[in-house]
């Protein structure tokens, strides 16, 4: 995609912090971090959804984000770290091409996901949507 930010920067067009390259995916700094250390890992090849990405694809985006994420305790002494893909701007997605961000974590941060808990209607609510995903994901 030639105007995607993400294409121009596996390109070169545009700078980064390289942390890591291979055939297949590419991991740099992210420039507005959560945390310092925070990166993001991206597969060369342009995908908007995480759908569409290749399972050799992503089994390495996340292979190489958990190496990370040991490496963020090793250097940084963090505490732990997340993984977190977001699918679509309605889940938080800003920039689309498919990325995993890798963030360093420490217990007293200051950063807090905003994370609302719901409850079904019951052992049937539940059971409904259960059967209604399963239908569509076999198929």
């Amino acid at each position: 995609m030639k105007n995607c930010i993400f294409c121009k920067i596996i390109a070169g067009e545009l700078p980064s912090v390289k942390m890591y390259e291979d055939e297949l995916v590419y991991a740099f700094l992210d420039i507005s971090p959560i945390n310092p250390g925070h990166l993001l890992v991206i597969p060369k090849e342009h995908h908007v959804s995480a759908s569409s990405i290749p399972e050799e694809i992503a089994g390495r985006m996340f292979h190489i984000g958990s190496r990370f994420g040991v490496a963020f305790k090793r250097a940084l002494d963090a505490d732990g770290f997340n993984l977190h893909l977001a699918d679509g701007a309605c889940a938080g997605q800003v920039v689309m091409h498919a990325h995993l961000h890798v963030i360093p974590r420490d217990v007293e941060d200051g950063f807090h996901w905003n994370w609302r808990q719901l409850e079904y209607d019951g052992d049937d609510g539940r059971t409904a949507i259960a059967e209604k995903i399963l239908e569509k994901f076999k198929k």
